[in-house]
């Protein structure tokens, strides 16, 4: 890698991340369900002054706790309610979850297998994708890895002092991943302590002290939420929380049921391009070096040492000794065990979503790292099957990406062969192409084609043009095509909720289910409790003027309601109103 002093290095991530991560976070609108239903938590928070309780539509919301509304909300009284203030927070994640990969890897290996981990997560479509998205996740696994990290190092400094702290620091990362999304977080961790433990034989790898201090760590960080609603509130609104997380893994939502290899393919396509790379890295052992930066080298072992509570020594000799690559060996282990525990589980629960298994992302992006770093330390050989890999997916994104403004120019010759009608219907929506969006997708793909004939001369400068390719594309994708394909999608009902602001009236979605109308409507406390049942505003005494947004495919059941006219359709999505005699 290029001569950079070791003290710029974390500046210089911080400002790649926020060059990468903070512009267009507005652009476009929140997309539905998850991006306005958590973005619609933190406003009404705001409007409510009730920043203990989680609520949609203003009532109990117990699928989620609040950390992640909390930092959205700081986010909104900074920046207004919008979207940049909702996706600000996990931007922020993201350029601190490039620093963490960076130091973490600098004190297991080296700086170069730092700057190599930070860039293959940098580097790849979802993980940076979902940094500039309003969904908890990229939190939530921020938190589940400094947890896994953390036991990680109390395990391996087991019997001395710094193991107390160690384990202090897993359990205050765990309590805020619970604080997060809920148990699951403390789940995943525990699976992964309790596999590595097995295959440990079982035998004494952490004090009881220790064990009962990552407990009470995690739980005093989780009460400051789960206990206060449980002192206010009683049971109930604790044993629905809980209700829920069991039905989320028994009981598959409308709409996400997937087959069970789901997630495998998710990662494997989502993850590009380091998830190619990831495959070599389940089978390769890791074997650090001992020529380079002997200085360097020794200074991340004595962090390394320092943070673990053991006694490196000060001229890199942990190297020649083997004990950093006995080190470096047991946390790929650890990473092996996170990824399948996290793509098991989420394969067998019922309901399967792109962003269940994103915390599998951690681990695999640190295989990534390890065969790239054996790869540009001469310890293995570029695959052929690599090449064919990353031409492949590489060239069907690009092309992908091309085809889309092709596409939008000639949806009218494409309707007739869009058998869904409510997706016919979409691709009638007024979007202005320009005619050369479809140059971002070549450009990618000339990218691409360019690093993989370039890596075999300089290997270094292909590596990190790789992995450069698919941020630039977002960069550009985000503000120019994005937006467009959402005209098409929600682009027509967002329009109709956003004139009826300041109304002084009821609106709702029936026959689908959407969050839309609360953000962008912004959506008010109501004093009349029917309002919050479909069949009085469809059918009884209302005393506000009353709209409704469904889709077409859903018209008909709600076609010949007396109480019910049609006032406009637009894009698939069908305008409705209560008839003016039938207000009160």
């Amino acid at each position: 890698m290029p001569r950079i002093p070791s003290r710029f290095i974390p500046l210089l991530i911080v400002l790649a991340g926020a060059l990468f991560y903070f512009p267009f976070l507005g652009r476009v609108h929140l997309f539905d369900w998850d991006e306005i239903n958590f973005a619609e938590s933190a406003r009404e928070m705001i409007v409510t002054g009730n920043y203990t309780r989680v609520q949609i539509n203003f009532q109990p919301f117990w699928e989620k706790p609040p950390l992640f509304f909390w930092m959205q909300v700081l986010a909104m009284k900074t920046f207004g309610i919008g979207e940049y203030a909702a996706r600000f927070p996990n931007a922020v994640v993201g350029v601190v979850t490039l620093v963490v990969l960076f130091g973490i890897g600098r004190q297991l290996v080296d700086r170069r297998f730092g700057l190599l981990w930070a860039l293959a997560y940098f580097g790849s479509l979802t993980p940076h994708l979902y940094f500039k998205s309003g969904i908890i996740d990229p939190t939530f696994n921020l938190f589940i890895f400094l947890g896994v990290w953390f036991i990680s190092r109390a395990v391996a400094a087991y019997g001395s002092a710094s193991a107390t702290r160690l384990a202090a620091l897993s359990g205050l990362f765990v309590g805020l991943a619970v604080l997060t999304k809920g148990p699951v977080g403390g789940l995943l961790v525990g699976l992964t302590f309790l596999i590595y433990w097995g295959f440990r034989r079982f035998r004494p790898i952490l004090g009881f002290g220790n064990g009962a201090l990552f407990f009470l760590c995690a739980l005093a960080v989780a009460s400051v939420w789960f206990g206060l609603e449980l002192i206010k509130n009683g049971f109930w609104f604790f044993e629905e929380f809980l209700r829920y997380q069991v039905r989320l893994f028994s009981t598959p939502d409308a709409g996400h049921q997937q087959p069970f290899y789901y997630h495998f393919l998710v990662v494997l396509l989502g993850c590009f391009p380091m998830s190619l790379f990831a495959i070599r890295g389940f089978r390769h052992r890791f074997r650090p070096v001992v020529a380079g930066d002997r200085s360097e080298r020794a200074t991340g072992m004595a962090d390394y040492k320092s943070a673990a509570g053991g006694g490196a020594t000060a001229g890199g000799s942990d190297y020649k000794s083997g004990r950093a690559v006995e080190r470096a060996e047991d946390f790929r282990f650890w990473m092996v065990i996170l990824f399948w525990v996290v793509m098991i589980l989420f394969s067998i629960v019922k309901t399967k979503i792109v962003h269940y298994s994103s915390m599998a992302w951690f681990p695999v992006s640190f295989l990534a790292a390890t065969v790239l770093y054996a790869y540009l330390n001469g310890e293995l050989k570029w695959n052929r099957w690599l090449t064919v890999g990353i031409a492949l997916i590489g060239g069907v994104l690009a092309l992908a990406i091309a085809a889309l403004p092709v596409i939008g120019l000639y949806t009218d010759q494409l309707i007739p062969y869009v058998k869904d009608r409510f997706a016919a219907a979409n691709l009638t929506a007024p979007v202005e192409w320009d005619g050369w969006e479809w140059v971002i997708g070549l450009a990618y793909g000339l990218l691409i084609a360019w690093a993989l004939w370039f890596r075999s001369r300089r290997p270094v400068l292909g590596t990190v043009a790789l992995f450069l390719a698919t941020p630039l594309l977002l960069w550009f994708v985000l503000p120019v095509i994005v937006p467009k394909i959402e005209r098409y999608t929600q682009g027509a009902v967002i329009d109709f909720y956003e004139a009826k602001q300041e109304q002084d009236i009821y609106i709702e979605p029936i026959g689908y289910k959407s969050y839309a109308h609360l953000f962008y409507f912004r959506k008010q406390p109501q004093t009349n409790p029917n309002s919050y049942r479909e069949d009085w505003l469809i059918n009884g005494p209302v005393d506000k003027p009353t709209f409704f947004v469904t889709r077409n495919i859903n018209l008909d059941q709600y076609r010949y309601n007396p109480n019910l006219e049609v006032i406009g359709e637009e894009s698939g999505f069908v305008f409705l109103r209560r008839k003016p005699s039938f207000i009160k």
